[in-house]
């Protein structure tokens, strides 16, 4: 049954030319994307320890500390404007502004630190690594109740502390930070994420009041320095506009005033970010390509009446069924790999040229995302392929099927659908199983836009598919009950 399925699906030239327009049009695609970009090269993107990119631009009140020693302040107000309009800053909530005390290996962006902070409204944390985040004690700082922080450095240990009082200290956390050299860089900090919408380029502003400021071992002794980290990326910077940092004051009481983050890169914090799904963006279009093949490969024997000497020969019709779905399965599979594997490197090469920054991934989430785009368009025509069976015919299977699967896909691509309808459709659809060429990873202390329009799925990738997989398994069962009850 295999071979003669097989061979009715070579012979046909359409469905043979309907696969290989599949791939591509996958290729063609990425193409397009690759030369989107504005000619200019693409952004220069700090990278971070773990060799991700990163977001590393902050105020920065330091000195260098040679050796060990520790560093203690009190925080006594962290308040923050958004803009209203150009040029209109006012008063607002900024929840992940950050004021504390930092360690880092040098004013460049992306290198090595650990950092003890209050924030707007997720209390105390400590963060290191760009990725590594640690709550510590909630509620928010103010002149009538303080918070005093402590960073200690013990060779490449770094502990963070916090208190209330000053006598009493709580250990928020320990970070082993390699690479921090015998001298690094200390001091106060304030950063200042973009509000939640703003694409990166709308930032916000805060100002931190800091007090009893207070050091410990090899401190150089002399004036402390104020700048801002990544002041030559202006496009990282995050200040809004007519709004710059600053420092007042000397010794042991200073006013910071900073914006920018230090945290790991979110699609939508830079101003030319893509990543892999958009390279593939001919996914949509392969889709329709093999929903009308899946659908014609059993419905052209309805349409022709070839139907009944294929069940005459074939007597065990479910079988018939399965050899179909395990053809067209492996054909389109082969098919979708192809044009995923010629698609990415030309796609990322082009969008990198074209100055479209394409967040990196490792080889083995590229092959991940090659296999899973390929499962994808097979599965779906294994869903086409017994919706046409059930419904015996070819206009209304492929109507049925792109319904169900492309128009998931084109609400998921709406900009501005309302983020809880869009997380339903990636959940329960099968357009879910556009999870698997996801990959980006969502971090709960950077504010942004998780939605599946910025490649955020609300399920893993593997999980995404097995919503189609579902799907298909469950109609070709119901195609096969059908198959047995009629067409005599």
């Amino acid at each position: 049954m295999l071979h003669a399925e097989w061979t009715k699906f070579r012979t046909v030239r359409g469905w043979v030319t309907g696969m290989m327009a599949a791939a591509l049009m996958m290729v063609l695609f990425a193409l397009l994307v690759g030369v989107g970009g504005d000619q200019k090269g693409s952004p220069s993107v700090p990278i971070g320890p773990g060799g991700g990119p990163v977001t590393d631009s902050f105020y920065f009140v330091h000195q260098p500390l040679t050796g060990n020693g520790s560093i203690t302040v009190s925080v006594s107000a962290l308040e923050s404007s958004i803009p209203k309009g150009p040029g209109d800053l006012r008063p607002g909530s900024v929840p992940w502004a950050k004021a504390g005390l930092i360690i880092k290996q040098s004013t460049r962006q992306g290198s090595p630190y650990a950092a003890i902070m209050v924030t707007g409204s997720h209390g105390v944390r400590m963060q290191d690594g760009y990725v590594n985040d640690t709550a510590g004690p909630p509620g928010p700082v103010s002149a009538e109740s303080p918070r005093r922080l402590r960073l200690d450095r013990s060779g490449d240990t770094i502990t963070g502390y916090a208190s209330t009082d000053g006598t009493h200290w709580t250990e928020v956390g320990t970070a082993q930070v390699s690479g921090l050299g015998s001298t690094a860089q200390v001091g106060l900090f304030v950063a200042s994420p973009p509000a939640v919408g703003g694409g990166g380029t709308a930032g916000s502003v805060s100002t931190a009041t800091f007090g009893d400021l207070r050091t410990q071992g090899g401190w150089a002794g002399g004036h402390w320095t104020g700048g801002q980290v990544g002041a030559e990326s202006p496009s990282f910077a995050g200040y809004p506009e007519n709004a710059s940092g600053s420092h007042l004051g000397s010794d042991a009481r200073f006013t910071v005033t900073g914006a920018g983050d230090i945290a790991p890169a979110v699609r939508d914090s830079l101003p030319t970010g893509g990543h892999l799904r958009d390279v593939l963006a001919g996914t949509f279009a392969a889709l329709i390509a093999v929903i009308v093949v899946g659908a014609l490969f059993v419905t052209e024997e309805y349409r022709n009446k070839m139907i009944h000497l294929t069940l005459a020969a074939h007597p065990r019709r479910s079988r018939v069924l399965a050899a179909k779905a395990i053809v067209l399965w492996a054909v389109t599979f082969a098919a979708g790999l192809a044009g995923a594997i010629l698609a990415t490197p030309l796609g990322e090469r082009l969008a990198r040229d074209n100055g479209v920054y394409i967040f990196p991934v490792s080889s083995s989430t590229e092959l991940r995302v090659a296999l899973g785009t390929a499962a994808l368009l097979a599965t779906a025509s294994v869903l086409a392929l017994a919706v046409g069976a059930i419904l015996r015919h070819s206009a209304a299977a492929v109507t049925t099927v792109v319904l169900a699967i492309v128009l998931p896909y084109i609400l998921i691509a709406i900009p501005f659908m309302p983020a809880s309808v869009s997380k339903t459709v990636a959940t329960v659809t099968p357009g879910a199983a556009f999870a698997v060429q996801q990959t980006l990873m969502p971090y709960g202390q950077v504010a942004s836009n998780y939605t599946p329009y910025y490649g955020y799925y609300p399920l893993a990738p593997w999980a995404g598919f097995a919503v189609l997989a579902g799907y298909a398994t469950v109609s070709l069962a119901v195609a096969g009950v059908l198959l047995n009850r009629r067409d005599a």
